[in-house]
C-alpha cells in the first residue's frame, strides 16, 4: 500500500496500517507537514468547519449528530495514540473560548451551546463576566460574552507530525521523499509514477488536500485551495490557557498562547481580494499580516506591545459544504481524501483509521459515505 502526502491524514493512515501489521510506503514531495498540517494554529477541535446549527439546518439533526460524533471520536483517539506512543507535542486539554463580539452573536451562541451539549459536545455559554474570568487581561468594548468548548485541546502540529512519523516507522511503515507525477491503473492495483521511478501497489491513498486536483483531476472542481496566513509573537505575560477565536473579520481569527508565552495567531483572509481563494502560494501578504496585527490589541487593549517573530502562509483546501471528500480512484485501486476546509485536525485521525481499514480489505464503515463526492450535484467520483 502506498500513501501520497505527509500531512496528519497521511501519517495517521500510515500509522494505523502499520499498527495493524501492514508495511505501508508513504511518499512526500516536500517535507512532512509542509502543507496545512504544519501551518495551522494547533487546535485539536471538536465539531466540523461550519457552525453546528448550520449543519443541522442543511443536513438534519441525525446526520449532524453523526458528524459531530466522529469529531468527538477523533478527539479521544488522539488521547489514545499520544498516550500509547508517548508522543510529546505540547498537548494540553485546555478547552477553547470563542468570543462573541455583539449581543446578536452572544444570543446565537446561547442556542448553539444548547444544541451541542444535547448532542454530546460539552459546551458552555458564558456571560461577559464569566468569559473575562478565563482571560488574564481586560476585554475591549467589542466583547459581549463567550462560548466555551471544554473538550477541545491544543498542541504543536509540527511535533505531532514528527511523533506520528516516528511511531509509524517504529511499527513498520516506510517514509520516503518523492514527487508523485500521476497515478494509473495497475491491473488489480495501482501504478504510482514518481520522479524517482515507478511503484506498483495493491492500493493507493492520495492525501494531498489543496493539491488533490493535480493527481485526481475529477475532484479538482470540488476542492478549492485557500491560502491561510499566520503570525507568531514573542512571549508575553499569560493571556489565556485555552485556545481562542473571534469573528473580528468574516473569516474568523484564531490564536493560542504556547507554554513558553509566545502567541500563534491566524486568520484575516477576509481583507484579501477573493479571500485568498484559489491561492496556493506560501508567501504572506502585507494586507493580511497588518490586519492580524490589529486583532489582539483591539480585543485586549491592555496587552501591550507585541513583537512578531515569524510570519508565514500555507494552503488549506475548501469544499462548498466545508466537509472533506473521500472518493475512490476511477481507474486504480485506491482512494483520495481532501478538502478539510481549515478543520482537518478534527477528523484526520479517525478518517485515517477508517480509510486504513478499507485499504486493508475490510468492509467500509458506512460513515465514510458522509464524505462522498456524490453529495454534490454533477460530481464525478
Amino acid at each position: 500500500m502506498v500513501i501520497v502526502g505527509g500531512g496528519v491524514l497521511g501519517l495517521a493512515t500510515a500509522y494505523h496500517l502499520a499498527r495493524q501489521g501492514a508495511h505501508p510506503l508513504l511518499l512526500e514531495r516536500d517535507g512532512l507537514g509542509a502543507g496545512a498540517t504544519g501551518r495551522n494554529g494547533g487546535f485539536l477541535p471538536v465539531g466540523t468547519a461550519e457552525d453546528y446549527d448550520t449543519t443541522i439546518a442543511r443536513l438534519g439533526r441525525s446526520t449532524a449528530r453523526e458528524l459531530l460524533g466522529l469529531t468527538i471520536e477523533n478527539r479521544w483517539l488522539a488521547d489514545e495514540i499520544l498516550g500509547v506512543e508517548g508522543i510529546a507535542c505540547d498537548f494540553r486539554p485546555a478547552g477553547h473560548l470563542h468570543l462573541a463580539l455583539s449581543d446578536a452573536e452572544q444570543e446565537a451562541n446561547r442556542r448553539l451551546a444548547s444544541l451541542l451539549t444535547e448532542d454530546g459536545c460539552a459546551t458552555g455559554h458564558l456571560a461577559l463576566t464569566e468569559a473575562q474570568a478565563i482571560v488574564a487581561t481586560p476585554f475591549g468594548p467589542a466583547v459581549a460574552g463567550g462560548l466555551f468548548f471544554r473538550d477541545i485541546a491544543l498542541l504543536h502540529p509540527g511535533k505531532l507530525v514528527r511523533g506520528l512519523a516516528g511511531a509509524a516507522r517504529r511499527r513498520g511503515a516506510v517514509i520516503a521523499r518523492a514527487e508523485v507525477q500521476r497515478i494509473e491503473g495497475g491491473g488489480r492495483g495501482a501504478r504510482i509514477i514518481t520522479d524517482r521511478g515507478n511503484i506498483d501497489a495493491g492500493a493507493v491513498l492520495t492525501a494531498v488536500n489543496a493539491w488533490t486536483g493535480e493527481l485526481h483531476p475529477a475532484l479538482g472542481p470540488l476542492i478549492t485551495p485557500v491560502r491561510g496566513q499566520v503570525v507568531a509573537y514573542a512571549p508575553v505575560a499569560p493571556l489565556c490557557r485555552a485556545g481562542m477565536t473571534a469573528l473580528t473579520t468574516a473569516t474568523e481569527e484564531y490564536w493560542q498562547q504556547l507554554p513558553d508565552g509566545s502567541i500563534i495567531l491566524g486568520g484575516c483572509r477576509a481583507v484579501q481580494p477573493g479571500r485568498d481563494e484559489g491561492v496556493l502560494s506560501l508567501n504572506p501578504t502585507a494586507e493580511v499580516q497588518h490586519a492580524l496585527d490589529q486583532v489582539l490589541p483591539t480585543l485586549f487593549p491592555g496587552i501591550g506591545s507585541l513583537q512578531a517573530t515569524h510570519r508565514w502562509a500555507g494552503p488549506m483546501a475548501f469544499t462548498r459544504d466545508r466537509l472533506p471528500i473521500v472518493a475512490p480512484w476511477p481507474e486504480a485501486a485506491g482512494w483520495s481524501i481532501g478538502g478539510f476546509s481549515g478543520n482537518g485536525m478534527s477528523l484526520s485521525l479517525i478518517l485515517g483509521q477508517l480509510i486504513g481499514d478499507v485499504l486493508l480489505g475490510r468492509t467500509a464503515d458506512p460513515q465514510l459515505t458522509l464524505f462522498s463526492p456524490n453529495r454534490f450535484s454533477g460530481a464525478v467520483p
